[in-house]
């Protein structure tokens, strides 16, 4: 294979069959399509090292945000009140976030990765502010929803740079860094959150935020524009006028469906977060109908009746996100509230996934070139399921609460194994000329499935808190449907392999035709 990532022939690979014998002795496919790194062409070498430092340093003030605000939620909700639109918090930011990543695909395309990655974390900066201002629960939420608009963007864009700038060989150690870049935030977020929300204000939460913003943006503005144009994801000028409405036919399409996911899903969230009824119930089926009619359109055909091959791994990568976020931000109202530890204590959980992710994505990385992709995600999903389930032994008071580190943990190494997977399989089998919109497949796949667990727990803590049964009843059945969601995901996990790649090309942005 081609060291060099600009050669058009980098995603040629042999597309033979992943026989069943052949996943169970995966080291059989070994080192089929990789290649050693060469001496001084890895992520830190003078030409890579700009983009590697601005992505990582992104993903960690994202990833210090997203820890701080779960691990402090539970005392903002206590001063702001409002503690049946806790969930809100979050869902506004992540329903958000479907329309912000479908928007910078768009303009990706149309204007390479810089416009939407300056548009994305100035949104994301005007949200801190309004947040760290937040005078009411309803004020955060639309805070919130401002930062998910900006949010949106920073993964898209990451996906394009990695997959047209780096070869093969060097996408899982890429992906294993970025993991890496949520340790730092990981190990000393949580805590300090936790400690500044109690001692302190948790407004400064927010406010401490934009200067590492501007430091870090600026850092990751200038790896992306140093990217050569021709890997920022700038589509050739069209051959005619024709051809160029089209395009823009196409670019129009793709936002209108992803406004559609949007709304359909805020549907949903309305009407989970309610109080329960009839009309409430309308709204969610609704929301759930036109979301997925809408996500249908955007993402490869056959991407809903997980066909073979990459469609697979985007439907999974949702079923993923769903499994465990259904849980994860619901971790520390767990402790909190059910079990009576500090913010701070709580965070110390949060933590123990937040390393053991990194680790399971290193492992991932190191053992890539004698174990398939396929390979990772069929392990990497029971973990899961059984670490998601082991939560609920918690929900017991003769069971002792400190178990919930190393069973959380246990989770967080099954997400690490299997998270990068799906963008690996797309990264491999997809034509970098398609990379773009399948990579914003992925992506908002991602996004609807964290929005979607996240809004099922949050409809579920709202009843039994307005039952006055207290928030322990809905954690209960959350963690249940999580751990359900992730034994369905291995179940799917087969047909990740496929026989022969298809043809890319289709409708809206979507790819190819999939058996």
């Amino acid at each position: 294979m081609p060291t060099d990532p600009h050669a058009h022939g980098e995603h040629d690979h042999d597309h033979a069959e992943v026989t069943p014998e052949e996943l169970a002795h995966p080291e059989s496919l070994a080192g089929q399509a990789r290649v050693a790194t060469p001496e001084g062409d890895g992520l830190w070498s003078p030409k890579r090292r700009p983009l590697t430092i601005g992505l990582v340093l992104t993903i960690t003030l994202v990833a210090a945000e997203a820890l701080a605000v779960a691990t402090a939620m539970p005392v903002v909700a206590a001063e702001l009140g409002g503690l049946e639109l806790y969930g809100l918090v979050f869902t506004a930011f992540l329903v958000a976030s479907l329309l912000g990543i479908v928007i910078a695909g768009t303009l990706i395309d149309r204007r390479g990765v810089v416009l939407p990655f300056l548009l994305g974390i100035g949104l994301f900066a005007a949200g801190l502010a309004i947040a760290g201002s937040a005078t009411s629960m309803e004020m955060l939420i639309g805070a919130r929803f401002i930062q998910g608009l900006g949010g949106g963007a920073i993964p898209p864009i990451a996906y394009v740079a990695i997959g047209r700038t780096l070869p093969e060989h060097l996408r899982p150690r890429m992906f294993a860094t970025l993991s890496t870049a949520w340790i730092l935030p990981g190990v000393l977020g949580p805590g300090i959150a936790g400690a500044v929300a109690e001692a302190l204000n948790w407004r400064l939460i927010f406010f401490g935020l934009l200067p590492l913003l501007a430091v870090s943006g600026f850092l990751a503005y200038r790896g992306l524009s140093g990217m050569h144009p021709r890997d920022q994801g700038r589509a050739a000028p069209a051959a005619n006028a024709a051809a160029a409405e089209t395009a823009a036919g196409v670019q129009r399409s793709r936002i209108f469906f992803g406004v559609l996911v949007a709304a359909g899903i805020g549907l949903v969230t309305v009407g989970l977060a309610g109080e329960p009824g009839p009309q409430l119930a309308l709204f969610a089926i609704v929301g759930l109908a036109i979301a997925f009619f809408a996500f249908s359109r955007i993402v490869p055909p056959g991407t809903l009746r997980a066909a073979r091959g990459y469609p697979a791994a985007i439907l999974l990568r949702g079923v993923l996100t769903f499994a465990f976020f259904a849980v994860d931000v619901y971790v520390a109202l767990l402790l909190e509230d059910v079990r009576g530890w500090s913010a701070f204590a709580a965070g110390i959980a949060i933590t123990a996934a937040t390393v053991s992710w990194t680790a399971g994505s290193w492992t991932q990385a190191r053992l890539s070139d004698r174990f398939p992709h396929e390979w990772f995600v069929r392990i990497g999903f029971p973990i899961v399921a059984i670490g998601i389930a082991g939560l609920g032994l918690i929900l017991l008071d003769q069971v002792p609460a400190v178990l919930a580190v190393p069973i959380f943990g246990f989770a967080g190494f099954g997400m690490g194994l299997t998270y990068a997977q799906f963008a690996l399989i797309v990264l491999r089998d997809v034509p970098r000329e398609d990379q773009g919109s399948v990579t914003a497949a992925l992506t908002l796949s991602d996004s609807v499935g964290t929005a979607l667990g996240t809004s099922v727990a949050a409809a579920l803590v709202h009843t039994a808190v307005a039952s006055g049964s207290g928030p322990a009843p809905g954690l209960a059945v959350a963690i249940a449907i999580g751990s359900v969601a992730a034994w369905i995901g291995f179940f799917l996990s087969p047909r990740l392999a496929v026989p022969e790649r298809a043809p890319v090309g289709g409708r809206a942005g979507a790819v190819g035709s999939v058996r």
